[in-house]
């Protein structure tokens, strides 16, 4: 049986760190002069203290469900740490997303209080509570009225009560997974489940402390950003600053100046594709510059592979350092140390790249199931292209007995002190993934090394086969499809079929490029309807798949999308990937056109 380290549940997480770190500062938030405002550790133990008492006043208990539908912010935080002082379950919702949905969540989770951020939500929410019996109460961030959060704060502080402290089984988040095939699902996460989580990574970045600064771009209600960011943060003191949206996040970064990036492979992608058309765009003595620094670098990096080292090498990459590579480091905000990402593979060459320009990227593997993390690189133990090592504490299988013969990987399933306690309210759901010996059955395919590096091969939900019988794992083919500067996103296809094909979403900022070189239009529709415009992108997409790829996985058709896979429009999950089954049931009868 597993011991948790202590403390093993969120509240004397909060309690010891708080302690600890009572003057740092742990957030930094936007204000109207275009600065950012410090808010200390002491600051919100005291809102937080103030929302327990308040929650209490409004008969919130053990097990009782608290919601929140918001963006990352200092209140997210408030609500959570009250909510786990009163031995509730937060769960949290995020603001991009459909009405039908979050009211699907309240009431499968048996939402009693919620909290939304501003009131144009609440007037999308206001009467839940007609359909839904156990909403009692919802609350609002950005308002000064009775139901606002500092009407609860304040009715708290008149009647304070002292934290309850949890068992590490009770629950503490129910986060609804985000759904890539199937409807989502409640994962149930207990307290021991992510302070575990956050103190397994911690132990192995003995380089993170309390003078670390991260910046806040994925959501808390993602189980990564919950304790990759937001419960690691805390427990070392470092404090966390915010960006506002995807369009502003140039300059987030130069007013938040981060030192770690918690995020996904696809920011690393863009900065890379911009980086090398502003080079080619310059030519001249910039480019060969550029060039010269990371033919430098690439030596310096293949001679520490065999162990040695060159003095004229080494003084070229400082030279060139100084003159290329703190341009990109002062990009990113002149400060960034490091970067953990997930979700989708790390291209090798990208992250080849970014090491030798001093911000080494950490790729690590989970899912919402784990708490998410299983496995990790580090400063100490790193190998690119891989998602590194289990974390201490869990065991990690390969089951080769569910796929084809001959296969050298096999389903990654997981034993540790991280797994979630099962699925709410789907007992044939949850026992279709935990075995009675507490395996989770990940529904990934991977393989180890023999040095213990986890290699991820694809998924098994979302491979398919082709008619001539061949397996293909789709996403990694989208993932080198989207190295291309031109496309901005992709999804291949061809379940049963006798070819793959692919629909492309370009990237028309870059493509404006391309169209001012040919003299033609750069409106997206004309682009589209441009032959010349589609058949250079075909060929791009070709090359770049033949060497890596068999061939009968390269797309032999193609279908071009002016309208982006995002967020908003529920073809992409919170950390980017594409939800196939959302975009097959838009495009369905274009793409068996395609078959035709």
């Amino acid at each position: 049986m597993w011991t948790y380290e202590k403390p093993d549940n969120l509240v004397e997480w909060w309690i010891e760190y708080e302690k600890r770190y009572r003057n740092n500062v742990l957030f930094w938030t936007h204000n109207d002069q275009g600065g950012l405002d410090p808010t200390t550790y002491g600051e919100i133990g005291r809102r937080i203290d103030h929302a327990r008492g308040g929650l209490a006043q409004l008969g919130i208990g053990k097990d009782d469900a608290v919601g929140v539908i918001s963006a990352n912010r200092p209140e997210w935080a408030v609500l959570a740490f009250a909510t786990y002082g009163r031995r509730a379950r937060y769960i949290p919702m995020y603001e991009q997303e459909l009405v039908q949905t979050w009211k699907y969540i309240i009431k499968d989770s048996a939402v009693k209080f919620l909290l939304v951020s501003t009131p144009e939500i609440y007037e999308k929410v206001k009467d839940f509570p007609k359909e839904i019996k156990t909403l009692e109460h919802i609350y609002v961030m950005e308002s000064s009225g009775e139901n606002s959060l500092s009407a609860l704060e304040k009715m708290g502080q008149q009647d304070p009560v002292e934290p309850e402290i949890p068992h590490y089984d009770d629950i503490a988040v129910l986060i609804y997974t985000s759904g890539t095939i199937a409807e989502p699902k409640g994962v149930l996460l207990t307290h021991g489940n992510l302070t575990y989580c956050s103190k397994a990574g911690y132990n192995i970045f003995p380089e993170l402390n309390e003078e670390n600064v991260a910046i806040s771009m994925l959501p808390w209600a993602h189980s990564y950003a919950l304790s990759a960011e937001l419960n690691n943060w805390i427990q070392f003191g470092g404090s966390i600053g915010f960006m506002r949206d995807v369009t502003t996040l140039t300059e987030d970064l130069q007013l938040v100046k981060p030192h770690y990036l918690i995020c996904v492979p696809r920011l690393f992608n863009k900065i890379y594709d911009t980086i090398q058309i502003q080079m080619e765009d310059a030519g001249g003595i910039k480019k060969k510059l550029f060039d010269a620094a990371c033919a430098a670098a690439r030596k310096k990096r293949e001679l520490a592979v065999q162990g040695k080292s060159d003095p004229v090498t080494n003084i070229k990459c400082a030279v060139y350092d100084k003159l290329v590579f703190s341009q990109v480091r002062a990009a990113l905000g002149g400060r960034v140390i490091g970067s953990l990402t997930a979700s989708a593979a790390m291209n090798k060459e990208i992250a080849e790249f970014f090491d030798d320009v001093g911000v080494p990227i950490y790729d690590c593997y989970g899912l919402t199931e784990a708490a998410p993390a299983v496995t990790m690189n580090c400063k100490k133990n790193w190998r690119i292209g891989s998602v590194g090592r289990v974390l201490d504490g869990q065991k990690l299988v390969i089951d080769s007995s569910v796929v084809e013969d001959g296969a050298i990987d096999g389903e990654i399933v997981v034993y540790g002190p991280n797994i979630m306690k099962g699925y709410h309210n789907k007992p044939k759901e949850t026992a279709e993934v935990l075995a009675p010996d507490g395996a989770l059955r990940t529904g990934d395919r991977g393989y180890l090394d023999k040095d213990g590096y986890l290699w991820i091969t694809g998924r098994i939900k979302e491979q398919y086969k082709l008619l001539n019988g061949k397996y293909v794992f789709p996403a990694a083919i989208e993932e080198e499809i989207k190295l291309i500067p031109y496309v901005a996103n992709a999804m291949v296809y061809g379940d049963g079929k006798p070819y793959n094909v692919c629909l492309v979403v370009p990237d028309f900022e870059m493509t404006a490029r391309w169209a001012a070189e040919k003299g033609v239009s750069n409106r997206p529709e004309d682009l589209l309807a441009n032959k010349e415009f589609t058949e250079m992108i075909e060929r791009e997409i070709t090359s770049i798949l033949k060497g890596t790829f068999g061939n009968y996985e390269i797309p032999k058709k193609f279908m071009f999308l002016e309208e982006d896979f995002t967020i908003e429009n529920r073809m992409l999950t919170q950390t980017m990937k594409v939800k196939r089954r959302v975009v097959l049931n838009k495009y369905l009868d274009e793409i068996e056109a395609l078959y035709a």
